[in-house]
């Protein structure tokens, strides 16, 4: 242990701890921009800058380690004349137009500056042009880029995808995509973990907000939305109300005040790809030889597009089953626009989504199996949505809560996990169990497939077969993992994938709390609601069993392949620039 002074009072911290670590410990917070613990402690933007005793120079607090007797200042005037001074550099090269910026009222360098009472900028300001291809659905705005490298840091460290690189020399010296691409040329996932790691506004998802209320405007178009099962458990942190009382109920009842027609749950789909997914996986067991494994989940688009731009022979092992959003849209717009006997082409699909990469898969050529255009037909984050409860004057702690419309907003506890990494292949192997034996396990028998590491492994017996599974998020574990199949070093029969680390209760259209991630909590709510759900059987939803009955005949039939299941071949991805290490050295073996 190591006993030092901040601020005249005294702290005892562990060998090793930042200044940072030790004065937020000590409850005396440091103000920094660029610092994300274990992936960027580069002291990059000065912020954190702090006085030590006996040195002349500031130091940062951020990547110095605490020593025995340190007396440390942390606001002296000599700190706060440095931070404002390096503040005021910041804006003068950053676009402040706060009012038209998403992250206004959150955002770090909006906090620090007007902590620090800066209220002018004495500098010349020189912000950058704007200048990107705002149909993409990630946009980058270089006049709000602050240089903090986070972006560049959780590309290459967590995701290992190597997205973002410096460009450019000295003042002009900026963040920019990799090998001189542009974004839609590039092999970008769409994770969307650089937007939620950026302090500032530079980077977010495409603003579908005015889509969506021109929709809803149009008396033509019947607007039916469908609430991803991540969504509930995150939707209210940005607006102010708690996790327990942010029910999805009660979105449902801000999305009636909104005027969205039907309100239905992307778990009714979850359910849906299950019956598909969990039936395919046991035809392809019952001819092993003849397969090549292991299969692969294919609920995550941005998973899907990484495998597609680094592994491409590996694109026939996915599961042919769409995600569950592209099966509601399917199903939205052929058996639903029977049961209201409509003309389909009036049904204007809006999916809710923690996911980036979804507003890139609805716009597929391949998803539009029910005929009337795209399957879906816009896609919002949580983020959007929140944004849009705001703009309609809704307070959200007066809402009551309101029930989904029925019959596709039926859903189960399996459905609801799907959010949380392992929660599809949980919900796959309870529903396997069951049509292997006739009987349902019990609910909680795949359990060891959940939790936040970034990769687990578990062998089920299922009637005397030994089911060998995998469960990984993150696209860096991603790559380890693939590596690990391609040398032969692991063998499993079904690996669940998702590109975000844990899962889409982390995903790249969810809510920012700069520093802080919630995917665990947010996971912990979804198991907590499969918990008391009445429901946790997928085949055990009766939504699902009558539209087999009325529509679909039954799992893996010609009209289910036909709506409900994908080819992945059939559409075109940027490879990756350059080949895999790795996998050149085993080219050359």
């Amino acid at each position: 242990m190591v006993t030092l002074t901040i601020d005249h009072k005294p702290v005892t911290v562990a060998q090793g701890t930042t200044i940072l670590e030790a004065a937020k410990l000590a409850g005396i917070p440091i103000p920094s921009l660029c610092y994300l613990k274990d992936i960027n402690e580069i002291g990059a933007c000065r912020v954190c800058v702090v006085e030590l005793e006996g040195k002349e120079k500031l130091i940062p607090a951020c990547n110095n380690l605490v020593e025995e007797g340190m007396v440390i200042y942390t606001n002296s005037p000599k700190v706060r004349e440095t931070r404002r001074i390096n503040v005021e550099l910041l804006l003068s090269q950053h676009d402040c137009h706060c009012a038209t910026c998403v992250r206004s009222g959150n955002c770090n360098l909006q906090t620090i500056a007007n902590d620090l009472g800066i209220i002018s900028i004495p500098y010349k300001k020189e912000v950058p042009d704007f200048r990107w291809n705002v149909g993409f659905p990630l946009i980058r705005d270089i006049g709000k880029c602050i240089k903090c490298m986070r972006c560049v840091q959780i590309c290459d460290k967590v995701q290992g995808m190597n997205i973002w690189d410096v460009a450019n020399t000295g003042s002009r010296t900026t963040v920019d995509i990799s090998f001189n691409r542009r974004i839609k040329d590039s092999d970008c996932t769409l994770c969307g973990q650089c937007i939620t790691h950026c302090p500032v506004g530079a980077l977010r998802e495409r603003n579908d907000t005015a889509k969506a209320f021109e929709a809803l405007a149009d008396p033509e178009k019947i607007t039916i939305v469908q609430i991803a099962p991540a969504v509930r458990a995150a939707w209210g942190e940005s607006l102010g109300i708690s996790r327990e009382f942010a029910t999805v109920k009660r979105l449902v009842s801000a999305l009636r005040r909104i005027g969205f027609d039907y309100i239905f749950d992307t778990d009714f789909s979850a359910d849906l790809t299950i019956m598909e997914e969990a039936n395919e996986f046991l035809q392809k067991l019952q001819n092993k030889d003849q397969n090549t494994w292991p299969m692969f989940t294919s609920c995550c688009p941005g998973w899907v597009r990484f495998l597609k731009s680094q592994y491409p022979d590996m694109v026939p092992q996915l599961s042919t089953a769409k995600s569950p959003q592209q099966m509601f849209g399917a199903i939205a717009k052929s058996y639903y626009a029977q049961l209201l006997n409509v003309d389909p082409s009036k049904i204007y699909c809006v999916s809710i989504m923690p996911c980036l990469a979804k507003k890139q898969e609805c716009d597929l050529p391949t998803m539009n199996s029910a005929g009337a255009g795209q399957d879906v037909d816009l896609v919002l984050t949580t983020r959007e949505i929140d944004r849009m409860i705001r703009a309609e004057h809704i307070i959200p702690s007066e809402l009551q809560e309101e029930e989904f419309d029925t019959p596709l907003g039926i859903g189960t506890g399996a459905g609801v996990i799907f959010g949380a990494t392992g929660g599809v292949m949980e919900a796959a192997l309870r529903t396997a169990y069951y049509l292997v034996t006739g009987q349902n396990p019990s609910p909680d028998a795949f359990q060891q497939v959940r939790g936040m590491d970034g990769w687990k492994e578990a062998t089920f017996d299922i009637s005397g077969t030994l089911v060998r599974v995998a469960v990984v998020s993150g696209l860096g574990n991603t790559r380890k993992l693939i590596r690990a199949i391609r040398r032969n070093k692991v063998q499993y029969d079904f690996v669940e994938i998702m590109a975000c680390p844990g899962g889409c209760s982390g995903g790249g259209g969810q809510p920012i709390h700069d520093g802080l991630e919630f995917a665990g909590e947010r996971a912990n709510k979804l198991y907590g609601l499969d918990r008391v759900s009445t429901l946790r059987f997928s085949h055990e939803n009766p939504s699902i069993i009558k539209v087999y009955d009325e529509y679909l005949e039954h799992p893996l039939s010609h009209r289910a392949h036909e709506l409900l299941h994908t080819d992945h071949t059939a559409w075109d991805m940027p490879m990756a620039p350059i080949m895999d290490q790795e996998e050149e050295e085993d080219n050359y073996s």
